[in-house]
């Protein structure tokens, strides 16, 4: 079996700050937004579909904007991110197959999980979204993890935090769990019955009960 893991909200805790970034950078630029609307509207989605959207809204967001966003992530994620509580050790113990497929690039997850001590474990297998022709919930970037991986589909079990990355991998064909352990989830009431709602086969909240999951899997 092959473990795709997403990165944000999953292996590092990261949507807090990354999403009162991006609320301040697009409010700076004449959208303006909360970081906890920008939660709901756009966790696990590209980035370059978010501004394709907030454009369609009538907001002329410069050219550069992604690439002084990430500039803006990479400072504050210094500062503060963290890994998930208990993903560490959980990783550490893994015999499986890995990796991460994420709608950042892959040089924000070579930051995020180098800060949080995590890239060792899934290096070279990273994969983003920049990779396929369309973003989660498309399917698109879940198959080229896995082709990449020499695996099919029926062999994936996905783990993610977001409604649009549980879609993308029901839509794959893949099996998938939903995570709601991260900061931003536990900030969301509803969280849990929308990674269901999405497709999710359970959800959790603990990363210390993934290897007993994978293992009833």
């Amino acid at each position: 079996m092959l473990l795709i893991f997403d990165c944000d909200g999953v292996l590092v805790d990261s949507e807090m700050i990354a999403s009162r970034v991006l609320a301040g950078h697009l409010s700076a630029h004449g959208y303006p937004v909360t970081a906890k609307q920008c939660r709901e509207r756009f966790t696990g989605k590209w980035m370059t579909d978010i501004v394709n959207f907030v454009r369609g809204e009538g907001v002329d967001l410069p050219d550069d904007f992604i690439d002084a966003l990430k500039i803006k992530d990479v400072e504050a994620f210094k500062r503060e991110l963290k890994p998930m509580p208990g993903v560490l050790e959980v990783v550490r113990e893994l015999r499986h197959d890995r990796c991460v497929a994420s709608s950042g690039p892959i040089v924000k997850m070579e930051t995020t999980l180098g800060i949080s001590g995590l890239l060792p474990y899934f290096k070279p297998h990273l994969f983003s979204a920049g990779m396929v022709k369309q973003g989660k919930p498309a399917p698109d970037l879940f198959l080229y993890a896995a082709n990449a991986m020499n695996r099919s589909p029926d062999d994936c079990l996905v783990i993610e935090d977001s409604t649009a990355g549980v879609t993308a991998a029901k839509r794959a064909g893949m099996r998938v769990l939903g995570f709601a352990g991260a900061s931003h989830a536990r900030d969301m009431p509803d969280y849990a019955t929308g990674l269901m709602a999405a497709g999710a086969e359970l959800v959790f909240d603990d990363m210390a009960r993934l290897p007993d999951l994978i293992a009833e899997a």
